[in-house]
């Protein structure tokens, strides 16, 4: 299989990146060390290529009520230049994807996929358009991703980007909120910009199109290194986003899953209706309401190492007591953990695990079998780590 490159891909290449499949594509793991772009993310700032991620765009008079019956949120509810975060769930309930919506205009919606799902999530939506008056097209190709992310970055975006009420939708950056929207001019050109990201730090993530992308990206460079800004990598955005307790598919999140599994019931909206005040039968209503209703099976818990070795993404969770069985590992087994890493930030391992009910709460220790050996781990709250706290 040949892996897409980013249209950045030629950057990466000059700044010396170690390269790395992700979802199909070619993607920057690091450009120095992964601490070291971590780091400066917390303290100062972050450039990624997300160009990997699916673009879609949805028009049409029937745009936010096809949202409502594809998704499990309220997406008709959604302010014009908001953004909002959601799931596309199957039947079944199973997540097929985690989302990002924005509602960048009068009948006009962009959501943002996952790379390795953008191809589901289009043949998806587009079953689920029948019947609605919309068009769903895969803008993807024509358009690259960038963000710049940690606490310098609404500077750095000031000294590339300009405001212009004619595309801003008559919001300033002053005033633009997380999870909101607007237009910006670098040059001629008209970019997205979206206060969100994957960090658990203020910044920004810019669609813009492809003839402009690598300027950007070296504007932004440029702009960004009296700030502190480095480029960062897929392996500073995974502990980023792990410190931060967001979820990644494949790990927390799968077809297996559902948004309530996955302590994340908040954003299925059972209660929306359309506008005649009839409920909304969205895709997955029925079994998503009865496990809204049915004891868990499983939870999602943060796990604080209080050891030195770090749990990775499969390790089972054990009593603190556990025993080598005669096949060599630790059991009884009561969980798993799905994505685990050693803190630049917090300085200890950090791992998010499914556990049993009884072993959930706040305070309960627990061990993860790192290769055998039983190593102590305490159930804490989630995020980790949340902006101010370092």
């Amino acid at each position: 299989m040949t892996e897409t490159k980013s249209p950045l891909h030629d950057e990466h290449v000059a700044l010396g990146a170690h390269l790395t499949e992700f979802g199909g594509w070619l993607m920057p793991l690091r450009y120095s060390s992964d601490i070291a772009e971590h780091r400066a993310v917390r303290e100062a700032a972050g450039l990624f290529d997300l160009s990997h991620m699916g673009g879609i765009s949805i028009t049409g008079p029937d745009a936010g009520a096809f949202l409502d019956h594809a998704l499990v949120g309220n997406l008709s509810g959604l302010r014009p230049l908001r953004a909002r975060y959601t799931m596309l769930c199957a039947a079944d309930g199973g997540v097929l994807d985690d989302l990002i919506v924005y509602h960048t205009g009068a009948d006009e919606y962009f959501v943002v996929a996952n790379a390795a799902n953008a191809g589901t999530v289009l043949v998806a939506l587009l079953e689920r358009a029948a019947g609605f008056d919309v068009a769903v097209r895969d803008v993807s190709a024509g358009q690259a991703l960038i963000a710049v992310q940690g606490p310098r970055a609404e500077e750095i975006l000031r000294e590339v980007l300009t405001e212009d009420a004619t595309v801003s939708g008559g919001t300033a950056l002053d005033d633009l909120r997380y999870y909101a929207c607007i237009g910006m001019r670098f040059g001629e050109a008209t970019v997205l910009v979206g206060r969100t990201g994957y960090t658990g730090e203020d910044g920004f993530e810019i669609w813009v199109e492809l003839a402009h992308a690598v300027p950007l990206w070296r504007a932004l460079l440029d702009a960004g290194e009296p700030y502190g800004l480095v480029p960062a990598g897929l392996s500073a955005r995974d502990s980023l986003r792990l410190e931060a307790g967001m979820p990644l598919y494949g790990h927390e999140l799968d077809t297996t899953t559902t948004p309530y599994d996955a302590g994340m019931g908040r954003i299925v909206k059972l209660d929306k209706v359309s506008d005649d005040g009839t409920p909304v039968e969205f895709v997955g209503r029925a079994a998503l309401e009865a496990r809204r209703d049915s004891a868990p099976t499983r939870v999602l818990v943060g796990l604080r190492g209080t050891g030195r070795r770090p749990a990775r993404a499969g390790y089972a969770v054990v009593p603190p007591e556990a025993e080598a069985s005669d096949g060599g590992a630790l059991g009884p087994q009561v969980g798993t953990v799905t994505s685990g890493a050693p803190s630049p930030t917090l300085g200890h391992p950090v791992a998010l695990a499914y556990v049993t009910p009884e072993l959930s709460a706040e305070g309960t220790e627990l061990a993860v079998d790192v290769r055998g050996r039983a190593e102590p781990f305490v159930v804490v709250p989630l995020p980790f780590y949340r902006r101010g706290d370092a």
